[in-house]
């Protein structure tokens, strides 16, 4: 990679103590931590252009993630700032509606016309949180059934009392979720065997690394909806990246509710939950029932925000950004798994999602998913100007971007072997990553 001209010599550990002195955890979502990256990794991000992007010291590198999948098309992508500059001069905030908000609503029901109405706000936890009273407001009953499998849902307590990190929950809020494993009809069978009457929804992503088995996502509706619940689907993955109409559209089951985000406004801060309109109206006036609180947020409708989701939506209506993610996907994963080979690690990483989500395993010598050697490899990708605690590309991931990517693969996964032989403590500098969700520092 090249190196653009030095913006001076900061600092850059002074700036690291300081952020975590201001923010805890130096950060503002868990998985962007100094504890989930090599000691090596830059610090902080600068700026980004496409795919790439330079940290504070001038170094550029090809970024994997994008912002935890939230930036799909790339980094200051013209036609979305241009959109996001054209609203920023017509003001930002009223108080009544804006336009924009029925032109943004409109373009997305266009393009997830299996959901009836749909509403934004700036995150995927509420987005999903909304989703979780609605069901419970329309049922009556208040368990929910989450897939054991699919890692973050909310930040709510509902779903956060489930994880590692549930200090400050009430144990019977926590009580009040139950896991199902994916793929196992038979077991969420079970769980409205044991509580019958009493789930008021299955939330769930369609898919994450494995696949749908046959009839399995279509006989989970009909499983939901003969015990009377409701079927939620999280697309903050899986929406504008398995399909244009979301991942509901691929496998061809309509989920009573949804929830959309990341890629929706190419790292702006836009969410929405959508679905059934008996269902949504709830959050609404139009109705003889008691109402919910479903979001009323002063920043939901920021013009400029849903200007950028608007931009983005359409890029995605008249461009192959699906076509394109799949492709450069699939040309990584056939460099990944050739130079696996090449090196005699083929039985220890692995390359896990479709080819527009791919995530990596990482094993030791026994086979056993290893920290220390995910963070060798991402220590050695660095090295070669390739930011990946993903393989998640973007539509401006060029295929030259993933040929050099290609490279720093085959030059990594060589120390990798070496590692295997020799020991890891021996090429790793510095400590290990983390899990994001634990209980203890």
């Amino acid at each position: 990679m090249t190196n653009p001209t030095d913006s001076g010599d900061p600092d850059v550990e002074q700036l690291r103590r300081r952020l975590h002195e201001a923010i805890p955890g130096g950060c503002h979502t868990y998985a962007k931590g100094d504890d989930q990256f090599p000691v090596d990794a830059p610090a902080l991000i600068a700026r980004g252009r496409g795919c790439h992007v330079w940290d504070l010291e001038g170094r550029e590198y090809i970024e994997y993630g994008m912002g935890l999948r939230s930036v799909t098309l790339g980094h200051a992508f013209s036609p979305v700032v241009d959109a996001v500059r054209d609203a920023l001069a017509l003001g930002t905030n009223f108080s009544r509606p804006s336009p924009m908000e029925l032109d943004c609503a409109e373009t997305f029901l266009r393009l997830v016309p299996t959901a009836e109405m749909v509403k934004f706000c700036k995150d995927g936890s509420h987005a999903v949180d909304g989703a979780i009273r609605l069901a419970r407001a329309h049922t009556g009953r208040e368990i929910v059934a989450a897939c054991a499998e699919h890692p973050f849902f909310s930040t709510g307590d509902w779903f956060i009392g489930t994880t590692p990190m549930s200090a400050g929950i009430p144990e019977a809020t926590r009580r009040l979720v139950l896991p199902f494993r994916y793929n196992d009809l038979d077991a969420l069978r079970g769980l409205f065997a044991q509580h019958p009457g009493q789930i008021a929804c299955v939330i769930m992503e369609a898919a994450r690394l494995d696949e749908p088995a046959p009839g399995y996502l279509a006989g989970v509706r009909d499983l939901v909806h003969a015990n009377g619940a409701l079927l939620v689907f999280d697309e903050m993955i899986t929406g504008f990246r398995w399909n244009l109409h979301g991942a509901q559209h691929e496998y061809g089951v309509t989920p009573d509710l949804s929830a959309f985000g990341k890629a929706i406004a190419n790292g702006f801060s836009v969410s929405a939950i959508a679905g059934r309109r008996e269902i949504m109206q709830l959050g609404g006036s139009d109705h003889d029932r008691d109402r919910v609180f479903l979001l009323s947020t002063t920043h939901g409708a920021e013009t400029h925000q849903l200007a950028a989701a608007i931009a983005t939506m359409s890029f995605h209506e008249s461009n192959p950004v699906i076509e394109t993610l799949a492709a450069r996907g699939a040309r990584l994963r056939a460099g990944f798994d050739r130079a696996a080979r090449a090196s005699g690690v083929e039985d220890h990483v692995a390359l896990m999602s479709r080819d527009c989500n791919l995530l990596f395993a990482t094993r030791d010598q026994q086979k056993a998913p290893s920290q220390p050697f995910r963070t060798l490899f991402m220590q050695q990708l660095l090295r070669h100007g390739v930011i990946a605690p993903s393989f998640v590309v973007s539509y401006s991931h060029s295929e030259q971007d993933i040929d050099h990517t290609i490279d720093a693969i085959g030059s990594a996964l060589g120390v990798y072997r070496k590692a295997l032989d020799e020991g890891v403590d021996k090429y790793l500098v510095g400590r290990p990553v983390k899990p994001a969700f634990r209980r203890r520092a």
